[in-house]
């Protein structure tokens, strides 16, 4: 049937249910197909709006109500402004004069029943003109709804004498309006942690996105009585390049929605993983180079909002004038020839500043970092910047003010990432360094980066200056200490600034980077001292990280290859830093007090290899017997004995002596004295030195040693919810073996804020451990959604470590639940032998290196037995739903 004889069969039929559904199937249909052409968006938003209109008139009218003059069908909302996505709530006011007649009611309902019936996602409401204006009164909701609105079906005079009342200040004032709107956007802002960046934005409700956009055309149509924003331009409100801006971004914003609604065949506003490869893919983004089109998507996204952001801020900024600060004189404190502050935002004198002195642009950042009073920058003043922007060019960034005023920001003791994330939104940091312009909203497609490299080194330079404030020395105690002795921060400041900056080019981002900030710090006239330590941080700003994470740091061959690796003591401080703030910034769950104190560990390690010298060779034997001997005396004062303690240690290799400090190997030895010869495990468990402040549990287990041991225990602590972060397992000679685990709870924290859960944890141990037979099961839960979307094939690499003389193998592949289990599994079958791990899982994707032998204690020498192991590690790892 075609669309006139439907319609007919809507308004005629006994039943137009079949009908309407056909009629509103063919032509979603007909529209995404459209869409996925290339149509028009706009075009599409409307053509759905009208079709629906078309059919719910049709029904309408089949009643007898619809030939009263006292009800109407009112659209409202999105609806009523004539837009609708194919999966858009419509939003329906059944308007009357005075109220529902008796002799309407069993129609009216049986005219919803029928809405329902269709499938549409209809939200309706039956209210009397009266009844609407007192809930507009008492709900801001409703009253926003009722700025926005149609006639579908029914006399519009009604419609239109409701929406003269709605805008009057019997209502609500302008005022009022206004303060209640931007509440309400300060809210929902924060309900996105006030930044534009997220993984899994929301393109109606994010910072920028298009609830924004409607909040100014709220304000604006209860200020002026406009229905279109475009007619601000009138106003001179809207210049013609902002409207341009408002136009695009929606129009952008809309081509995500409704793409987005076609995927998830739902009303779905978020931009999921789950859904993002598909929408780029059904936009047309393809890959280039290393960079994923998914990832281009998201960037043009992270642009736009950050493009509307800015404008809704000039524009707010104006109604804040106009509304609340009508009538009211203004303050007004001179700064320069150039600049005053007026009403706490810093302004031009006049527009022409940036014309006759370009170096301004960069100026009135300076000053808003010295005067932390200055709210920000007055809109006209941001359109004056907007407008001169151009000037930002090769001769610019060589001026020589410029680039004083420019490390002067840097020198200025104030909130750096507050100016620079400014200097950000407003265009200027990214055009006067075009190399940061390169990575404003680029993401990575993970889920261990959550914000975009620009976000990111936002983040880091926050946190190099606020290790100057006090409230941050329990969060980042060594660090805060260490800011006070770096001689120069703006070295330390450019070196965040850039350690980043060259991602997504291809290449080693941290050698091309080293190159950018050598050649800024020329351009900046740094000297030749402070350029080479700029230029070696940003190329060597992994080393820390790394080493901490995926190496031995209780080796002291390791230890001294790293301290050889720092020219200076000094270097190790900055760099000690910047890898706090580095890791911190990352992603809040990066962050916790494991990786914490092996940054430090490895921190004052390296500081006592440089005091000794880092060409003095580390002799091993002198340092075992050094720890043995403390130990000793320590187990002496508690009454323990050399006969008591040589049994035990003579059954450890000597790595048991290297790993660990005396206090905990005294501690442990004791423990095992004490357990005797109980067939039981012996369980131990305990926060690190310092109390729950140090931030991490160590898990001790002392039993008869068994092939499928860590296997065991890490499917024990995985179905308790531990999240492991270290484990050692001690190559014993004797019977028995002792296995050593770092964990935390699934909030980050140590067992010991939670000593009744310390105690369910061992008794679970004790109980799973001590028979063979009863080894539990490798938990199976199902993976989480978002890590789904991230599956990548396993990889295993193997290398030996001819000084300690054993296997390095590292596997890298995608989290899952029962992971550390099932690679215990497999090592169990190829009868290797597991000494120590480090665990690190990075968002979606772990990587953790294992330290192994063969059952005589000797490296994987044969390269078949390697081979085998590696196929056996990645099917079994890739199996895993």
């Amino acid at each position: 049937m075609d669309r006139s004889e439907l319609e007919s069969r809507i308004s005629n039929d006994t039943s137009p249910v079949f009908a309407a559904r056909e009629l509103l199937r063919e032509s979603y249909n007909a529209d995404a197909e459209a869409f996925r052409q290339g149509a028009d968006v706009r075009a599409l938003v409307h053509a759905r709006a009208n079709t629906i209109d078309k059919v719910l008139r049709l029904i309408w009218n089949r009643y007898p109500f619809s030939r009263s003059s006292d009800i109407a069908l009112v659209a409202v909302g999105g609806y009523g402004r004539g837009e609708l996505h194919p999966h858009s709530d419509i939003d329906l006011l059944i308007l009357t004069r005075h109220g529902i007649e008796e002799a309407w009611q069993d129609d009216l309902g049986a005219f919803i029943t029928l809405l329902w019936d269709l499938k549409l996602d209809i939200g309706h409401s039956v209210r009397s003109m009266e009844e609407c204006l007192s809930s507009a009164r008492q709900d801001i909701t409703i009253l926003t709804n009722l700025l926005e609105t149609r006639t579908i079906a029914g006399p519009d005079g009604l419609r239109a004498e409701l929406s003269e009342l709605v805008y009057s200040d019997e209502v609500s004032s302008d005022r009022d309006y206004f303060l209640a709107k931007r509440e309400e956007q300060q809210q929902r802002h924060k309900k996105y942690g006030d930044t534009e960046y997220n993984l899994e934005p929301n393109v109606k409700g994010s910072p920028g996105a298009l609830r924004d956009i409607q909040t100014i055309g709220w304000i604006t149509k209860r200020h002026f009585g406009l229905q279109n924003i475009a007619d601000l331009t009138r106003f001179s409100i809207l210049t013609e390049e902002e409207h341009q801006i408002l136009h695009q971004g929606e129009t952008f914003l809309w081509q995500l929605r409704y793409g987005l609604q076609l995927i998830a065949d739902r009303n779905e506003n978020r931009l999921l993983f789950d859904h993002q490869r598909a929408l780029a893919e059904m936009l047309g983004y393809k890959d280039e180079g290393k960079r994923l089109g998914v990832e281009l998507m998201m960037q043009s996204y992270y642009r736009t909002v950050l493009a509307l952001a800015e404008l809704a801020d000039v524009i707010l900024q104006y109604y804040d004038e106009a509304i609340i600060g009508e009538g009211s004189e203004d303050e007004i404190r001179p700064l320069n020839k150039r600049f005053q502050i007026r009403n706490l935002y810093i302004e031009a004198i006049n527009n022409q500043v940036f014309a006759y002195a370009p170096y301004a642009i960069m100026e009135i950042f300076v000053l808003m970092a010295q005067h932390p009073e200055i709210k920000g920058i007055r809109a006209t003043t941001i359109r004056s910047l907007r407008a001169h922007r151009h000037l930002i060019d090769d001769a610019f960034r060589s001026d020589l003010a410029v680039t004083t005023l420019f490390m002067e920001l840097l020198r200025t003791p104030h909130a750096l990432d507050q100016t620079l994330s400014a200097m950000k939104k407003y265009n200027v940091l990214g055009r006067y360094l075009p190399e940061f312009g390169q990575i404003i909203g680029q993401m990575q497609h993970d889920l261990f980066h959550i914000y975009t490299v620009d976000a990111h080194t936002m983040r880091v330079i926050r946190n190099m200056a606020r290790l100057n404030s006090t409230d941050v020395r329990n969060e980042y105690p060594l660090a805060s200490r260490l800011i006070h002795r770096l001689p120069k921060l703006e070295t330390l400041f450019i070196a965040g600034l850039y350690h980043d900056v060259a991602k997504g080019r291809g290449g080693d981002h941290s050698e091309l980077g080293a190159i950018d900030a050598e050649a800024f710090c020329e351009r900046h006239h740094l000297s030749e001292r402070d350029t080479q330590l700029v230029s070696w941080l940003v190329e060597n700003h992994l080393l820390m990280s790394m080493t901490a994470q995926r190496k031995d740091i209780s080796d002291p061959d390791i230890i001294q290859a790293f301290a050889r690796a720092m020219p200076s003591q000094a270097h190790l401080d900055y760099l000690y830093i910047l890898t706090v703030c580095d890791i911190s910034a990352t992603n809040p769950k990066l962050w916790n007090t494991w990786r914490a104190s092996l940054l430090r560990q490895l921190y004052i390690e390296a500081k006592r290899a440089l005091r000794r010298g880092t060409d003095t060779p580390v002799d091993r034997q002198a340092w075992i017997r050094a720890t043995r001997e403390e130990a000793r005396q320590i187990l002496h004062a508690q009454n323990m004995t050399d006969k008591q303690i040589d049994p035990i240690w003579e059954t450890v290799d000597e790595d048991y002596f290297l790993q660990d400090s005396t206090v905990d190997i005294a501690w442990q030895t004791a423990a095992i004295i004490r357990h005797g010869d109980n067939p039981d495990p012996l369980v131990l468990i305990r926060d690190t030195r310092g109390g729950p402040t140090d931030g991490y549990s160590q898990i001790i287990i002392y039993m008869k040693d068994r092939v499928a041991l860590f296997a065991a225990t890490t499917a024990v602590l995985e179905q308790l919810n531990l999240n492991i972060v270290d484990a050692r397992i001690n190559s014993s000679e004797g019977p028995h073996s002792i296995s050593s685990y770092v964990v935390l709870d699934e909030q980050g924290q140590p067992l010991g804020v939670d000593p009744a859960r310390k105690e369910r944890v061992r008794k679970r141990l004790i109980e799973e451990l001590d028979d063979p037979e009863d080894y539990p099961d490798i938990i199976h839960r199902r993976t989480p959604r978002q890590l789904k979307h991230f599956a990548f094939p396993t990889e295993v690499t193997f290398s030996n470590d001819t000084i300690n003389q054993r296997t390095v193998m590292e596997v890298i592949t995608p989290d899952r639940p029962g992971l550390l289990a099932r690679i215990g599994q497999v090592l169990l079958e190829h009868r290797v032998r597991l000494t120590n791990a480090k665990i690190a899982t990075l968002g979606e994707r772990v990587e953790d290196v294992f330290f192994i032998t063969d059952e005589h204690g000797e490296p994987l020498r044969d390269p078949g037995v390697c081979q085998a192991l590696q196929q056996d590690l990645c099917k079994m790892l890739d199996d895993i739903q």
